[in-house]
């Protein structure tokens, strides 16, 4: 924080309306040590480094505001309210505020301390008048007062109750936090606070804001204690487009492959080992670094090889229907497998199909035709299916029907259309091809939903919710939407990660591996820090640390992967270029009736159609 050239005066970084430096004459002293205790009291002062990248699943990440007073008008994160009151005529004198309670999934709300006590608080929620009496601007109002007092975006969840004030009547909305970082309150906040709602009454030094924590606490009774979830169909209300108006880019692709296969690459070493074994062996921290896996460090397994396999028959999927005007996704992927299989020591001959007549670019690189622990499942499948692209016969629910799926929600992502169903159906259908448990297939389908969602700029709550509404669709969910539904509970209570993770099983099976993924991501401070968790553990560590680093890397994008993971990862140089044509790919100059060019000619010798 700014200090005056006396050393006495510590100014607010930001300045005020008109452009002036605004004074703190009794600075706050930040207190952060217990981000992730949700018995703890948070204090963060403006322009502090957090010491979490995020909590409760949501990042911390600076926020485009609206440029205008229209956009705010039209901010996303507004709800039709059914039982929202009109509101009543205002007293001589009174004038119409909104506020927000930002709650946490910990039951943690988001309190401002005004600057130099202004309107009398030490501490409140945050509020302000609205310049116009019209309902239409009601929760707008709310939301853009709670963002320049607090740094935080928050989306209304319900309608509270109206609080007169000495000289307003403050009408007040439920909130969950979904962008923005407190480090970057406006000069009217001189420190931000995150505190239980249990201690808020005791925290909050008005007899207004003690009425503010009574409607909280009869709101969250009338609902058996849960925070309404905005993105289940109970609640689609919403005024605006539940879709970021920003999307990840293109480094957010290849963080999604690399961050896939550097936990894949940690995990190797580990993956048929205990815990208690690893840490024998590692020290207190467990493995941290690669070691030694088939005969280098930074080695991957069979889990980046069927993922990047996956990749180009989602590519040559696109080309061939470029070029003919139709494809079948199951008969090509059918054939992208086809050819993995080829790389793991079996011959046409002996598998009875020609496959190599068009072998593409992805089979020319040497380092993928080597034997890394490949599943039974896959291997047997492929070799003993008769019609491609038929469902296979066995019964196996193993993760190897997930850990691939990561390219067809990136894929889909970059169409123009809304493709979440078309995600999760083609995760079922290409999972299908080699695992013929119910669960593995929906597992598989609902990864690769969380995949497309994730890269449509929703957080991984949202995308959590919106796919375990999708499963409820399909028959035999009840096993992936039980574990997926335990993983949030566990990242939510205070119950070490060690023990969270054993009681979401070893990974070995498809619900297991996604639970375990989707618990770790939710948890994790930064990209290291969660793909550690998911190794760490008993099981197929190779597999959990893959499908966590295709969400985090997604999440954080490949500039949260550290140098020392990525420098010695193998076929990085391929992972890379085949996750930057995921994203290009639409626009690519082929199709049917496109004059050939040196590129189009190109991509369609890289990707041929079969």
């Amino acid at each position: 924080m700014p200090q005056s050239k006396n050393k006495k005066i510590m100014y607010h970084p930001k300045p005020d309306e008109t452009g002036n430096p605004v004074p703190i004459h009794k600075p706050h002293k930040p207190s952060m040590d217990g981000f992730l205790d949700p018995t703890q009291i948070v204090t963060i002062t403006p322009g502090a480094e957090l010491p979490v990248a995020s909590l409760n699943g949501i990042r911390f990440a600076p926020w485009q505001p609206p440029a205008d007073a229209m956009g705010w008008r039209k901010v996303d994160g507004q709800i039709a309210i059914e039982d929202e009151p009109e509101p009543a005529p205002l007293k001589k004198g009174q004038k119409f505020a909104t506020g927000l309670v930002i709650i946490e999934p910990d039951e943690r709300v988001w309190l401002v301390s005004p600057t130099n006590q202004f309107g009398g608080y030490a501490n409140t929620f945050p509020k302000g008048k609205v310049e116009k009496d019209q309902k239409s601007c009601f929760q707008s109002n709310a939301i853009q007062e709670a963002w320049e007092e607090t740094g935080i975006k928050a989306r209304i969840v319900g309608y509270l109750g109206d609080v007169d004030r000495s000289t307003t009547r403050t009408r007040y909305y439920l909130a969950v936090r979904e962008s923005g970082t407190p480090a970057e309150m406006g000069w009217e906040s001189q420190a931000v606070h995150l505190v239980p709602l249990k201690a808020a009454r005791d925290f909050l030094d008005s007899e207004y804001d003690h009425q503010v924590v009574d409607l909280v606490e009869r709101f969250l009774a009338r609902h058996d204690g849960r925070i309404p979830d905005p993105w289940t169909t109970i609640a689609q209300r919403f005024v605006t487009n539940v879709t970021r108006q920003e999307t990840p880019g293109k480094d957010a692709y290849v963080g999604c492959l690399l961050g896939g296969a550097v936990g894949d690459a940690l995990g190797a070493p580990v993956e048929f080992m205990r815990r208690d074994e690893i840490y024998r062996r590692f020290g207190p921290n467990g493995i941290t670094d690669y070691a030694p896996a088939y005969g280098g460090l930074g080695r991957i397994t069979d889990d980046t090889q069927l993922t990047l396999f996956t990749a180009e028959g989602l590519l040559r999927t696109y080309v061939r229907g470029q070029m003919r005007g139709m494809a079948s996704h199951e008969d090509v992927m059918a054939n992208a497998y086809r050819r993995w299989l080829l790389t793991q020591g079996f011959t046409e001959e002996e598998r009875g199909f020609t496959m190599l007549d068009y072998p593409g670019w992805l089979y020319t690189h040497r380092a993928l035709h080597s034997r890394r622990a490949p599943g039974n499942t896959c291997i047997e499948a492929l070799r003993q299916g008769t019609h491609l692209g038929n469902p296979t016969r066995n019964d196996s629910k193993g993760c190897g029907a997930v850990m691939r799926m990561a390219p067809v929600g990136l894929c889909l992502a970059r169409q123009k259309y809304d493709g979440f169903s078309k995600s999760f159906e083609w995760g079922i259908d290409f999972a299908a091809l080699t695992h013929g448990h119910p669960t593995a297939q929906i597992a598989a389908g609902a990864f690769a939903a969380l995949i497309y969602l994730l890269a449509r700029g929703n957080t991984l709550p949202e995308a959590l919710a919106k796919t375990k509404t999708k499963l409820i669709e399909h028959p035999n969910h009840g096993e992936t939407l039980a574990a997926l539904e335990k993983a949030q509970r566990l990242a939510m209570s205070d119950i070490e990660p060690d023990r969270a993770i054993a009681s979401l099983g070893e990974g070995w099976v498809a619900e297991e591996v996604l639970a375990i993924a989707v618990y770790c991501a939710l948890v994790a401070k930064n990209f290291e820090h969660g793909v550690l968790l998911a190794v760490n553990h008993d099981g197929d560590s190779d597999s959990t640390g893959s499908i966590t680093g295709n969400l985090l890397g997604l999440m954080y994008g490949v500039q949260a992967i550290p140098d020392r993971w990525l420098a010695p990862l193998e076929l990085r140089d391929v992972i890379t270029e085949i996750a930057e044509d995921l994203y290009d790919y639409e626009s690519w100059p082929i199709g049917e009736y496109v004059p050939w060019t040196p590129e189009g000619i190109y991509l369609f010798a890289k990707y041929p159609g079969n």
